[in-house]
């Protein structure tokens, strides 16, 4: 039988990008391309509030979602709504069939189930884990100085700002970033941008073990290009960091940013220092969905590489009903690394905090994932499925060291203190087995009936 006859489990075939046409939307009808292409009418025209959100769609959304919207806000959002024109396109690009078509298929798209969350999409039973936590990775616990993680021996984390242009549901920083929501306070920056910076370089001054600086936030860019680029250029200066990695999920949500001649012109002069001084200067961005990767995306991913960035890598998040398949995942690899120039990098397993159950998978499915992508991209674009263990950080899904499938409890090791143990330093840091929990509704009856006696309130004496 002649190869090209015999059916894979995944079948390749390329396929172009598409910018979906943004005047299928009625508020957006009259909307020009030097209009779609400018990041100041992208950012002045995000979606913030139910009302502006009928304002594009008009009579293509059915008052049932918005009623299922409102009760989300009002029951279960941990991010406020903030979505640039761009992002809200890729939503229902191919929906048909009057009102009713188009609020079933703008309810069942992946980029909606993430960016866009409503009542009904949480679970009824389990909308948390009882082991969820706001700031389930510790980062704040963690800082050396505000906004300076230091989770791991050479690695650091430099928050700089505490927003975005856009608002993913699942965050996992949802403690600190964006506005207040009615069921969370926000923890929030105390110092000036500048004084933070200051007291970040000055750390990495007098730490030469830390070599690895990830520039994050919030999302640099809401972090104005003249301050940003100081920090940047200041970073440089220091002989001992050989790793920048600038995180910006805003090359999906708002390529038009990085299209910017001013931000173009400045990125490239850091990327000549970072050439100059051998260091590995990158951008890491954020897509989940197939969808999420438009020509545009393409042209501001081109845009980064040809300014001297070293590379352009995608950490996606792995999530129930968006992209929890081989099919899915492969899809979205393809269009990464075959059309827009990104390298697919991680998977992360979406975090424990509240009101994400939903969306987490459990770790055998991770794994089994793992397996099904292996053997169909490159193997240096062949993402790792990563879970990120609270006091432990990233681990690849397959090396859990122990694994309770009935209560849906994995154990971790690491071969690092962490910067709370290195506080207090113990002999058995290094032997300690960490717990990681799968999500409650995918356990079989008995964990699930176990986890509901473990999550009853307890009589006081």
């Amino acid at each position: 039988m002649e190869q090209h006859l015999i059916r894979q489990p995944y079948q390749y075939a390329r396929t172009a990008l598409v910018e979906p046409d943004w005047r299928r939307l009625p508020g957006w009808r009259d909307v020009t391309v030097a209009q779609w292409r400018d990041a100041q009418w992208q950012r002045a025209h995000c979606v913030k509030n139910i009302r502006q959100l009928r304002a594009v769609a008009g009579e293509l959304l059915a008052e049932r979602f918005y009623q299922d919207l409102a009760a989300d806000q009002a029951g279960f959002a941990t991010m406020s709504m903030l979505l640039p024109p761009h992002m809200l396109n890729t939503m229902a690009p191919h929906a048909t069939g009057g009102q009713e078509g188009f609020t079933e298929a703008f309810l069942a798209d992946p980029v909606r189930r993430y960016m866009l969350p409503v009542a009904s999409d949480r679970h009824p039973r389990w909308p948390s884990h009882p082991r969820a936590q706001r700031d389930s990775l510790h980062e704040a616990q963690m800082w050396v100085v505000e906004g300076l993680t230091r989770r791991y021996p050479t690695k650091v984390l430099a928050e700089l700002v505490a927003t975005c242009p856009q608002y993913c549901g699942h965050c996992t920083r949802m403690d600190l970033v964006g506005t207040s929501t009615p069921q969370v306070t926000k923890a929030r920056l105390a110092l000036r941008p500048v004084d933070r910076q200051e007291l970040m370089l000055d750390y990495l001054k007098r730490t030469p073990g830390v070599r690895d600086v990830v520039v994050s936030g919030g999302d640099l860019a809401n972090v104005p290009w003249p301050q940003l680029e100081s920090f940047l250029l200041r970073l440089l200066e220091l002989s001992s960091v050989r790793d920048i990695r600038l995180a910006s999920k805003s090359v999906v949500g708002l390529p038009q940013h990085w299209l910017q001649p001013r931000v173009v012109q400045g990125l490239a002069k850091v990327a000549v220092v970072a050439s100059r001084r051998s260091v590995n200067l990158a951008v890491h961005t954020h897509a989940n969905h197939v969808q999420s990767v438009t020509p545009l995306v393409a042209e501001a991913a081109r845009t980064l590489l040809d300014a001297g960035v070293r590379d352009v890598r995608n950490q996606g998040v792995l999530m129930r009903g968006v992209n929890a398949t081989p099919g899915d995942l492969l899809d979205l690899c393809f269009a990464l690394q075959g059309e827009a120039n990104i390298l697919p990098y991680y998977f992360y397993l979406c975090d424990m905090i509240p009101n994400a159950e939903h969306w987490r998978t459990p770790l055998h499915q991770a794994q089994r994932l793992q397996e099904s992508i292996m053997g169909y991209l490159p193997g240096y674009a062949t993402p790792r499925i990563v879970c990120d263990v609270p006091d432990v950080g990233k681990r690849w899904v397959h090396q859990a060291v122990a694994y309770d499938r009935e209560r849906g409890i994995s154990w971790w090791t690491k071969n690092y203190r962490t910067e709370l143990e290195t506080r207090a330093p113990d002999d058995a840091d290094l032997d300690r087995r960490h717990p990681y929990f799968d999500p409650v509704d995918t356990l079989p009856e008995p964990g699930r009936r176990w986890w509901t006696e473990q999550s009853r309130p307890k009589d006081r004496p």
